[in-house]
């Protein structure tokens, strides 16, 4: 027998998305104290050294750098397009892809280094089979005076 899950909100869509007790959402990573890298997502060893026992966990930066980009315009059945695949270095490091958001899918509106900040919302509105909702993230173009 399965229990009813009680709603608190949407399910995040990757398990490194979690909440705060203020009801914040942040991406959660691993920061290696032995050789300071970070990683995306809990980590039992580093990537880079080896070190077992030497990750501590936490909240990754919500800003960052628009490393690379692609404007997709072809997709899915059911995915609108165009839109705008990238990768981020965040700030304190750990890079990671998501969409760009909130600019124009053109050349001429995208520059490679641009500041961009993490922003959080519905998964283009999916719901799983009991009606839930799922929380994604997103970059945007970083505002003047952000504090993400």
């Amino acid at each position: 027998m399965s229990e009813a899950r009680e709603n608190t909100g949407p399910l995040p869509v990757v398990p490194f998305i979690k909440t705060s007790a203020d009801g914040d959402a942040y991406l959660e990573g691993s920061v290696c104290k032995r050789c300071d890298t970070t990683h995306l997502g809990l980590r039992l060893a580093c990537s880079k050294c080896g070190a077992r026992d030497a990750l501590q966990v936490g909240p990754l930066a919500k800003r960052g750098t628009l490393h690379t980009f692609t404007i997709v315009h072809r997709s899915f059945p059911g995915v609108a397009v165009p839109y705008v695949s990238a990768v981020v270095d965040l700030d304190g490091g750990g890079s990671i892809k998501g969409n760009l958001i909130n600019v124009q899918p053109d050349p001429e509106h995208i520059a490679f280094g641009m500041p961009v900040e993490v922003v959080f919302g519905d998964a283009l509105g999916r719901k799983d089979a009991k009606g839930n909702s799922y929380l994604s993230y997103f970059f945007q173009p970083a505002s003047q005076g952000s504090s993400r």
